[in-house]
């Protein structure tokens, strides 16, 4: 949890590339599994389902401290707005709400990695407390 709040653009972005490179994986991943029948169930793995929860779950905290910290204003709603957008886009792929393109959860994921680098670079304080003053 330290780590969280010490570096919570780090992580975010860390935690949105890597949701980025589980989503361009997955269906390759699955695409190999269905031409080897004998050796794998047809069923997606619980475990690669529940992947997506967790980055959503890291994101969001990442997100919390990174809009705690920020100096600049815009970065803080278009934080929100892409994790809001990542879930919305992750919650309907597993329960089919509306039917939505597939390269639709990159947009969010890659706006987040984005988002993070440059909110890393803009706010560069030795202490959180530089960041929270200039608010």
């Amino acid at each position: 949890m330290i780590f969280i709040k010490q570096k919570p653009d780090i992580l975010g972005a860390l935690a949105s590339s890597l949701c980025l490179i589980h989503c361009i994986a997955t269906p390759f991943i699955f695409i190999a599994q269905s031409s080897a029948p004998l050796c794998c169930p047809a069923e997606t793995p619980t475990w690669w389902k529940s992947i997506d929860y967790i980055f959503l779950a890291i994101s969001f905290f990442a997100i919390f401290w990174s809009v705690k910290t920020t100096s600049n204003k815009w970065i803080k709603p278009s934080l929100c707005i892409s994790w809001i957008g990542l879930a919305i886009v992750i919650l309907n792929e597993k329960l089919m709400l509306f039917p939505l393109v597939e390269f639709a959860i990159y947009i969010p994921a890659f706006a987040l990695v984005m988002l993070h680098l440059y909110n890393r670079k803009y706010c560069k304080c030795n202490t959180n407390k530089c960041c929270l003053n200039e608010r």
